[in-house]
């Protein structure tokens, strides 16, 4: 009993003996005058970046229809025990200096240093409404022995359903809304799939022998409405569907894809392309159900921007 009680006393002592230690930094006046972290609650795309060498702060900044650079609210954290001015939370006028805003950092111990924040507008060029102009593939086993092609899916309509074969869905109208910006910097929001006047979207089946469904393959952008992820570190758009699932390819503009062997996808305005994973088949090589359905290698959503 002696025993345990003595511990007792030794464990009330040192826990005293702790509360009462001086913190070894208080009497260490602090001279740092720095911006740690700058955020702006509604459309930061990714963390600023600080150039502490420059003292300045870049910010990328989605612009919305409200946006109003005049009246600019950041959260703020300065060095430890640090002032800022203006301070953070308070709103202030970007727009009145070309998108910049000084701020000045006094230390604990009164230096004083001035930081330039300016923000840089970014535009999703993602947004907005778009037609279905083509369904393209690049498939087939041994390019190099003349098995690869680039087929536009509609120039081969005796291998797809005569009632909801590709051709369908050229009808189709995509459009794109914003939602927001997640803690990474990727912009999102929801895809509308509207079906055309034709109410029909396209049942990627190949009906020739053998007949095999690859919907998995060719239904990359949901039908109805899904959401986005607009991964700009990555150079990706995920889609998501009603079921979770999801499908991610490239959001690309106007050029000539270089694919070797002779062959080559133009794209005129925008398209959407995705890799597929198909698997060599030597025994159906140069057939439309190689490149179709055994070893399509890439896809492409042609659309054009209304």
């Amino acid at each position: 009993m002696n025993r345990f009680l003595t511990l007792v006393a030794l464990i009330i002592t040192s826990l005293t003996h702790y509360s009462c230690t001086k913190d070894p930094f208080d009497d260490i006046v602090s001279h740092e005058r720095a911006i740690m972290s700058f955020k702006i609650a509604d459309g930061q795309i990714g963390p600023a970046i600080i150039d502490r060498a420059a003292s300045k702060v870049t910010v990328t900044l989605l612009m919305q229809e409200d946006t109003d650079l005049t009246k600019v609210a950041p959260q703020i954290m300065a060095s430890y025990k640090a002032g800022i001015s203006p301070a953070s939370g308070e709103p202030v006028n970007f727009a009145a200096n070309g998108n910049k805003m000084t701020y000045t950092v006094t230390s604990e111990s009164g230096q004083k240093r001035d930081w330039t924040v300016e923000i840089v507008p970014f535009t999703e060029t993602l947004l907005g409404t778009y037609d279905i102009k083509g369904l393209v593939v690049y498939g087939g086993t041994g390019p190099e022995y003349g098995g690869g092609a680039v087929l536009h899916m509609t120039d081969k309509p005796w291998v797809w359903p005569a009632s909801d074969g590709p051709a369908v869905e050229l009808d189709n109208v995509l459009t794109f809304e914003y939602t927001g910006v997640t803690d990474e910097g990727n912009t999102y929001g929801t895809v509308i799939n509207d079906a055309g006047p034709d109410g029909k979207y396209a049942d990627f089946r190949f009906v020739l022998n053998p007949q095999t469904n690859v919907n998995s393959f060719y239904r990359k952008i949901p039908k109805g409405q899904g959401t986005w992820v607009r991964n700009y570190a990555n150079n990706t758009v995920t889609f998501t569907f009603e079921d979770g699932g999801t499908a991610t390819g490239t959001f690309i503009g106007p050029g000539n894809i270089a694919l070797g062997n002779n062959l080559s996808k133009t794209v005129t305005d925008n398209a959407f392309e995705f890799t597929l994973n198909g698997t060599d088949d030597w025994d159906n090589i140069y057939s439309d159900y190689d490149k179709f359905v055994k070893r399509p290698r890439r896809f492409w959503v042609d659309v054009k921007k209304r």
